[in-house]
């Protein structure tokens, strides 16, 4: 599994940790301006709770200049439920004008593994932000119990420009909800399948409505990664509509093996992108010579790192970068 780290940067801010409330706490004298930093909250081990935690960040600090928030671990003992954490600040969005970006779910591993956060339905908070430009959602998948994963209904939403969901296992129907969404401004979509172990169920019939390139036509850069099935993913994409109007595309962090990148080569052309990421594949020397040939031949930026030996004959399995 790759190690998941918290964002240095987000939305183009750096990232600042509110301290916690309490005895020895900051003065909010000398805190970053509001506007400056993106802003990230998170619970302590047996500290106060989220509800807590959130009514201190808006006593704190102006919530009418914040442009950028993340949301970290989110209980102080027990894991739990996103839900009543979404409820709160879709109440409360109102008090936000300027909010831009939100990641949901800035967790590691050593936090909580990707595959055990409990989200929920993310559909009303996004709704409560009208003017929400970016959107990063982590999670989902199994173990958790069914109403405790994460939920999307298809929805209309126009100024989101840049979506991505990192899971070690994206239901399917999130993959259905995405592309039955009316995004006209989205410019960047990023999804994380998964393992199927861990609730990674979708198909490439799923991903039918990205691949057609007719619900999203300002989309400039497509990730359909991190997946089992990367090789027939890659199948696809190589006759896709969309990749016409993509800049760059990645199919990384998946079990992509030879099949996949010779249905990319002897697809549809290529030659147009600034950038294809396959890094965490299982490609064969050869193949990834071909690759790169084709990539200095026209110009595209390629990332090849991080290979893998497999050898087909074996019958070992191929592991995705992030699952549980």
């Amino acid at each position: 599994m790759t190690d998941i780290e918290h964002p240095g940067t987000f939305h183009g801010l750096p990232v600042f940790t509110l301290p916690p409330p309490g005895e020895g706490g900051p003065d909010p004298a000398a805190l970053p301006r509001a506007d400056s930093v993106a802003w990230r909250l998170d619970c302590t081990w047996e500290g106060p709770a989220f509800p807590e935690i959130w009514q201190y960040f808006l006593d704190t600090v102006d919530p009418g200049g914040v442009h950028a928030l993340l949301i970290g671990p989110w209980w102080p003992d027990d894991y739990s439920s996103f839900a009543p954490v979404a409820e709160l600040i879709a109440k409360d969005a109102g008090r936000f004008p300027a909010l831009r970006a939100l990641f949901l779910a800035d967790v590691t591993g050593e936090e909580c593994e990707v595959s055990w956060l409990e989200m929920s339905d993310v559909t009303g908070l996004i709704e409560a932000f009208p003017r929400l430009g970016e959107l990063v959602v982590r999670g989902g998948g199994d173990p958790v119990p069914e109403e405790e994963k994460l939920q999307l209904r298809p929805l209309r939403h126009q100024a989101l420009r840049s979506l991505r969901f990192e899971s070690g296992g994206l239901p399917g129907h999130v993959v259905r909800a995405v592309g039955a969404c009316e995004l006209p401004a989205l410019e960047r979509l990023e999804l994380w399948f998964g393992a199927a172990w861990y609730g990674g169920d979708a198909t490439v019939e799923d991903m039918r409505p990205v691949l057609s390139g007719a619900g999203f036509p300002r989309l400039r850069h497509l990730g359909l990664q991190n997946s089992e099935i990367q090789d027939e993913i890659a199948a696809a994409v190589a006759s896709a509509p969309v990749v016409a109007q993509l800049e760059s595309l990645s199919l990384a962090m998946g079990t992509l093996s030879d099949t996949g990148a010779l249905a990319l080569l002897e697809g549809q052309p290529l030659t147009h992108l600034t950038s294809l990421d396959l890094h965490h594949h299982y490609l064969t020397d050869p193949v990834m010579s071909r690759i790169r040939e084709m990539c200095a031949r026209e110009g595209v930026h390629v990332d090849l790192d991080a290979a893998d030996y497999w050898d087909p004959e074996d019958d070992e399995p191929r592991f995705v970068a992030v699952s549980e």
